[in-house]
């Protein structure tokens, strides 16, 4: 009980000192790890392996910030049975540090990993295994490899897409499985080109790609226009993906574009979240070119919503 009243008052701790709201929290055997709405991690705990990633191994009773030259962090991650720890960034690269097969190690590394997960499959002790890992040979590959490496190949595919000039390859069956609105163009027309105006190149790219592989890879700020895409052709899954990527490349720069975006395209749940990050960020917000450009009546309705939350009380 004490150790997790500790942990508790830790929290508080980083919150009051950074003035900077918690987005995730990770418990080791016997280390904490937090990390703040701005992709900073603190840690505190036992170091024994140099699992609060502070390139030593004392002991540290309160949160400590871990200096790490890398870009903005999205995701920390520990197990409550290893003294290892793991952390994401937002283009997709995972470090880890801590106990590594037996070893110390006292500052995060970058790994070949995509996720945190593997980190304790493979390095942690003991390991643990959240999903699966496939032990196939380099020959095989799963479907949906297959249809990865297939997309915007010009061998076999039977359609084309035009946008900006350019072209984009891709298969008509595989289009109509996935897409309802493809399903009802392509029953309409046996044309092999379709020029496309109303979408940029890179995001029409993004969402055909999507239909491959299920996920998309936009930073925040073109995933905006992927989001109006998503939203035009009622791709409800597809808007949720978005205004997750959105969510993980908030920053003080571009929040009222995002929560512009959000009011534009009635993603409440993302409009909710980009105005949350604003009220907690207004000094920093308010002096961005983006706040004394923006549009008069969200200016308006932020002012009254952002009174109403209590912002401007002190």
């Amino acid at each position: 009980m004490a150790g997790v009243i500790t942990a508790m008052g830790s929290l508080v701790w980083v919150t009051m000192a950074t003035s900077k709201p918690l987005v995730q929290v990770s418990c080791g055997y016997a280390h904490t790890l937090a990390l703040t709405d701005e992709g900073f991690i603190y840690s505190w705990g036992a170091n024994s392996y140099g699992q609060l990633g502070t390139g030593n191994k004392s002991n540290q009773a309160v949160p400590t910030l871990i200096n790490m030259d890398k870009e903005r962090l999205v995701e920390v991650a520990a197990c409550h049975t290893s003294h290892t720890s793991a952390a994401k960034t937002q283009s997709g690269q995972v470090l880890m540090w801590g106990q590594c097969r037996g070893q110390a190690v006292a500052y995060p590394h970058l790994t070949h990993f995509t996720n945190t997960d593997d980190v304790f499959a493979c390095f942690a002790t003991p390991a643990v295994t959240w999903h699966l890992l496939s032990v196939d040979g380099d020959d095989y590959l799963t479907v949906a490899q297959s249809l990865k490496r297939e997309f915007d190949s010009p061998e076999i595919s039977d359609l084309k897409f035009l946008v900006d000039g350019k072209c984009i390859h891709v298969h008509k069956a595989l289009l109509k499985i996935r897409c309802e609105h493809f399903r009802a163009l392509l029953n309409e027309t046996d044309e092999e080109t379709i020029e496309i105006h109303q979408f940029s190149y890179l995001v029409y790219r993004a969402f055909l790609e999507y239909l491959y592989t299920d996920t998309i890879n936009l930073p925040p700020e073109d995933a905006i226009g992927l989001l109006d895409l998503a939203t035009y052709y009622r791709e409800s899954r597809l808007k949720r993906l978005c205004q997750e990527t959105i969510k993980r490349g908030i920053t003080e720069e571009n929040a009222i574009t995002l929560l512009s975006a959000a009011v534009k395209y009635e993603a409440r749940d993302l409009e909710e979240f980009c105005f949350k990050f604003c009220v907690n960020h207004l000094t920093a917000v308010t002096q961005t070119q983006a706040f004394a450009d923006m549009d008069h009546d969200l200016l308006k309705n932020f002012i009254s919503k952002a009174s109403r939350y209590g912002a401007f009380k002190n």
